[in-house]
Formats: C-alpha cells, structure tokens, sequence
C-alpha cells in the first residue's frame, strides 16, 4: 500500500511539474512575442535629434544587404533568387548576433521587421516593385541609424 502510494505521489508531482515547466515557457515565448511586436503605424525616432548606433557586428550584415541590393539594381540583375537568398543569409547573421539592448534595439526592430517581411514577399515574387522598396528601406535605415 505504502509503495502505491508512494508511485502515485511521484506521478503526480512529474505531472505538476512539467506542467509548470510548460507555463514558464509559455510565458516566456508571449514576452518574447510582446515584446518583439510592432505596430505598422509606429515611425522610427531619433536618438535625442541624433542617429543611434548599431553595433558593428550587426552593422556588418545591414551594410552587406545593402551592397547586394544596389549592386543588384546597377547591373540590372536577373538572378532574384540569388539575392533573395543572400539577403536571407544576412537576416539570420544579423538576427543571431544581436547583441543591442534598450530602446536603440527597440527602434532597430521597427525597420528590421518591416524589411524582413519585405525580403520574405522578395523571395517569393521577385519583383522590381519590391526591390525599390528595399532600396528605399535602406534610404530610411540611414536616415535613422549609423
């Protein structure tokens, strides 16, 4: 008798406890959700009238896009796919090494959103249309960030 119960009570504590365990990342991917949404209507501002600085490791893969694209749009390329795939690569080295914090990370976010959702559309339609909008993107991104 004492071994069931002695089952039962450690049955039911995994239970209580990988539910839990559950709840807490649950809790967390709605933070990380929360905190990563922005609304289309919210405008990028200015660090006190100045640009914010972005961290030259991410700063590397933001200039690297850049390049792809205009180099693209000079030489009137054909190949979207390549560039879609390359800019691809560069959000995910962007995203990954992310090491900014506060609200300069906060206004980084409110262009890097809208421009992944914008090489996502790219990738799939591979339109002209979308490639100005990519190079006007850039125009913003260096009107807010350094």
């Amino acid at each position: 008798m004492m071994l069931k119960l002695k089952i039962v009570l450690f049955a039911f504590g995994l239970v209580l406890f990988s539910c839990n365990t559950k709840s807490k990342e649950e809790k967390t991917n709605e933070m990380n959700t929360v905190e990563h949404q922005h609304s289309e209507n919210e405008a990028i501002q200015l660090n006190d009238g100045e640009k914010w600085k972005v961290d030259d490791n991410m700063m590397r893969h933001i200039r690297n896009m850049e390049k792809d694209v205009i180099k693209f749009d000079k030489e009137n390329g054909a190949n979207y796919s390549l560039l879609a795939e390359k800019l691809k690569a560069n959000i995910e080295l962007l995203t990954s090494n992310c090491t900014m914090k506060g609200k300069a990370h906060d206004e980084l976010h409110k262009w890097l959103v809208p421009f992944i959702e914008l090489v996502d559309a790219f990738s799939k339609d591979k339109s002209a249309n979308q490639l100005t909008e990519m190079k006007n993107s850039f125009l913003t991104f260096n009107q807010y960030f350094q």
